[in-house]
């Protein structure tokens, strides 16, 4: 089989729209990119221009942006990503700089097909880059009440999805394809979002849909669908595929398995994407373990860090870091076992991590942010200050926590992050931190 190949534009394109959910207009331009540079969102109207990279990482936490997928970093944010993802699906673009001078993607007609006119009208070509699958060996799945979602080892990727509501015009639909990418232009793109009709004041009042409309919104009402007309007798299941395809994308990677989801949304896609970013960072590519390489890089196995940090058992409390920017953010993983030595005595029989583990854990993802510099290696990290400390949940074994550290400012001899802890993509803990840097066998001044 001839390996896949990554894609991007040939030239330049743009749109215009209304946000669903904002109603303001927002301008896109379409760029090529590199080979390797993923999908990224370029914050125009913003100082700085801040980029946002289209990877798990990026997730926005559902809850506080329901109904759509948002990424973000700091205080930069793109809302409703999801059909532009899925278009990128589609047409197998891998690498798109995507330059937006507002924080939600236009909504258009409400479905895939304008932003697929728009980056075939600019042309796709091939890369001289490989993309690698992700080999699904053992099951991976989320649930979340009556829905679930699931992905089985194959030999291709399949995608299945199984729609039941109690509604008349909403009964059980059923889709399902070997491939779907081979058809997603006739089958899948035109589909569009939807709702109840009985959704749209309550959306409103909580500052969603403010700009839905009967054209680019197909809204069901008890007699059926309100203003418009199908484009296909099952558009709700298309359309739900349609987010599921723009979800998964996320990813980075195309998925070699069986997908199979009754009654998914964002939620519980976002939730399948983080588990499936957990099978990638164990190293399950194919049977081949992650590459890792010097400091400067994106990612640092243990090892690595050891180099980077004094810390050592058992007060190492980072095990890999899965997502660097030099001066920018770093992301971190910490899995939470029984075997913690602070279980022992930190309220036996009904264990919980320490609030002050938590933090020194941010720490050190933290200083890995400020070490990782070639002109700062051999230099120590040492807190000089902590602020605007919360702990929103606790952390049990059997917890992963995922640790963010983004900078604030930083300067040659000290730096400032903003940091916070999450599991399953709710924060758990969160502060503000001061280091200083001083020399391997330096002291910090008071």
């Amino acid at each position: 089989m001839e390996p896949l190949r990554q894609r991007t534009i040939r030239r330049d394109a743009a749109l215009e729209g209304v946000g669903l959910h904002t109603g303001q207009t927002v301008r896109v331009r379409f760029h090529p990119a590199d080979a390797d540079a993923g999908i990224r969102f370029v914050r125009t109207d913003l100082d700085g221009r801040p980029e946002i990279s289209a990877t798990p990482a990026m997730i926005l936490d559902p809850a506080r942006r329901p109904r759509r997928t948002s990424v973000g970093v700091g205080a930069a944010e793109v809302h409703t990503i999801e059909h532009l993802m899925a278009t990128c699906f589609g047409l197998g673009v891998t690498n798109l700089l995507v330059e937006i001078n507002g924080d939600e993607v236009p909504g258009l007609d409400g479905s895939a097909f304008p932003f697929l006119e728009a980056l075939k009208s600019a042309g796709v070509v091939e890369q001289d880059a490989v993309r690698q699958p992700l080999v699904v060996k053992e099951p991976v799945w989320a649930e979340e009440g009556a829905a679930s979602l699931f992905v089985l080892p194959s030999e291709e990727f399949r995608l299945s999805y199984t729609m039941s509501y109690p509604h008349p015009t909403l009964n059980a639909q059923f889709f399902s394809r070997l491939n779907p990418q081979d058809t997603f232009e006739q089958e899948l793109a035109p589909s569009r979002t939807f709702c109840m009709v009985e959704e749209v004041e309550a959306l409103r009042r909580q500052g969603m849909g403010k700009g839905a409309t009967y054209e680019n919104t197909v809204v069901v009402g008890p007699q059926g669908v309100i203003n418009n007309r199908l484009r296909f007798p099952d558009e709700f299941v298309r359309h739900k595929v349609l987010d599921l395809l723009g979800d998964l994308y996320i990813l980075g990677r195309p998925i070699q398995g069986h997908v199979i989801a009754v009654r998914s949304g964002h939620s519980l896609n976002l939730k399948l994407v983080q588990r499936l970013r957990q099978v990638l960072e164990r190293g399950y590519e194919g049977g081949i373990p992650a590459v890792h390489v010097e400091p400067g890089a994106t990612h640092l196995d243990n090892t690595l860090i050891q180099r980077i940090l004094p810390h050592r058992y058992p007060f190492l409390m980072v095990d890999r870091i899965i997502h660097l920017e030099e001066d920018v953010r770093a992301v971190g993983i910490k899995s939470v076992t029984i075997n913690e030595p602070f279980f022992v005595g930190h309220f036996p029989g009904r264990p919980v991590m320490p609030g002050v583990m938590i933090i020194e854990a941010l720490a050190q993802v933290a200083g890995i942010l400020m070490l990782n510099k070639r002109e700062n290696l051999g230099k120590y990290a040492y807190f000089v200050a902590i602020d605007g400390v919360k702990f929103r949940r606790t952390v049990l074994p059997g917890d992963q926590l995922v640790l963010e550290a983004e900078v604030l400012k930083l300067r040659s001899k000290t730096g400032q992050m903003r940091t916070r802890a999450l599991v399953d993509g709710k924060v758990v803990a969160e502060a503000e931190m001061m280091f200083a840097l001083v020399d391997g066998d330096g002291v910090p001044s008071a």
